[in-house]
């Protein structure tokens, strides 16, 4: 397993400052690994809700956990939403020593009741998959195959320690099964399985598009508002990424719609039935997929305060606008060997008054292609 030294530092600095910190991420995204970082499964402090003599121990929760001392885990916190209420009060006592892990499958329901009863109590870290400064830690260097094997089997651990890309397939599409026939239903979501895995299978040839309910709706033969429940589902439980649009007072028409990337590569692999590199590279989702897996890359690298799409009805667009304090970055993608400024991106330089752009492609090399434009290697970003 490697080692998330990043994600252990930033928990660790959490715990210094708060009484609580979630963890929250899509099942089997390594949350319990982490967990188990900072206290042993077999403590007497630490609660997995999946594992039956646990919840039992949970039943009579006032009780047990009121005296305990130390850092109390609470794994899959969701399925006992009870225990907000006691928690917020367990937190709110001066003289309580206790401080509290909580770990939830990314749903609808747990950042609902953590939102609403730990308001100000807790701290929420994100956990995803591995990235590409994860597994070139491990390495010890930067690999290109390492690289593409995550771009191929994404980054759930599973997947990509898988031993062979054959296993690491198999593991995802049950992975993709059992999210839409026992998470879901779990985090109190009443969609069928069959109509979820037929949308979601479907939604896989969408990305890196601009979301358009209609031609969903209408090969599914539901309606729109239905279409967009689906869509919003996926997007709560951390599957899918709505990259938002940004409008500029430009007198143009901008585009309104948001963006749809899956955030896992592996997982849209195996809804596209991509099992191996060389047939990944001869799709013809090839760039998109690209796309979508370092956006994912970059924004869980260079963690910006705020990120959007941009693009207008007369053609101009830009992939990536990253705002961070008052500075204004852009980034473009491109799967080429040796990328070239178009029009689009002085469009963009102009109008957006950006500090920066980026294009970010597969190669060797970093060099200036114009004035405050770059050619930046995807393995660049680990600087």
């Amino acid at each position: 397993m490697l080692q998330r030294i990043r994600l252990e530092e930033s928990i660790r600095t959490a715990l210094k400052r708060s009484r609580g910190v979630v963890l929250s991420g899509p099942r089997q995204s390594g949350k319990s690994t982490l967990a188990q970082q900072f206290l042993s499964r077999d403590s007497p402090n630490y609660f997995d809700l999946e594992y039956p003599p646990h919840a039992q121990r949970l039943e009579h929760a006032t009780q047990t956990l009121e005296h305990l001392q130390g850092l109390v885990v609470i794994d899959e916190v969701q399925l006992k939403p009870g225990l907000f209420p006691l928690l917020r009060v367990l937190m709110d006592r001066t003289n309580s020593v206790g401080q509290y892990l909580l770990l939830g499958s990314a749903s609808p329901s747990l950042l609902r009741q953590s939102g609403e009863s730990l308001l100000g109590r807790v701290e929420t870290i994100e956990v995803d998959g591995f990235d590409l400064t994860e597994i070139a830690a491990d390495a010890g260097q930067w690999s290109a195959a390492d690289a593409n094997r995550l771009w191929l089997r994404g980054g759930f651990p599973r997947a990509y320690l898988a031993a062979t890309d054959a296993d690491s397939f198999v593991w995802r599409m049950q992975a993709i099964a059992d999210h839409v026939r026992v998470d879901m239903p779990q985090f109190g979501i009443n969609i069928a399985a069959p109509a979820m895995l037929r949308f979601w299978t479907m939604l896989a040839h969408y990305h890196g598009q601009i979301w358009s309910a209609a031609p969903l709706a209408q090969s599914m033969g539901v309606s729109e508002p239905t279409i967009r429940r689906y869509l919003d589902t996926l997007t709560q439980s951390l599957m899918i990424r709505q990259l938002q649009p940004w409008h500029e007072n430009l007198g143009k028409r901008q585009v309104k719609a948001p963006k749809i990337y899956f955030r896992d590569s592996g997982l849209l692999h195996a809804l596209l039935g991509i099992q191996g590199s060389t047939d990944l590279l001869t799709r013809p989702q090839s760039g998109a997929s690209w796309e979508g897996f370092a956006l994912e890359q970059i924004l869980r690298i260079a963690r910006p305060d705020q990120a959007y799409f941009w693009a207008t009805h007369q053609g101009a667009e830009l992939d990536l606008l990253l705002l961070k304090g008052s500075q204004r970055v852009g980034v473009e993608f491109k799967r080429a060997d040796a990328p070239h400024v178009t029009p689009s991106m002085r469009i963009a330089m102009q109008d957006l008054k950006l500090d920066a752009l980026y294009v970010v492609y597969p190669g060797a090399h970093r060099y200036p292609m114009a004035d405050k434009i770059e050619a930046v290697p995807l393995w660049a970003l680990l600087g």
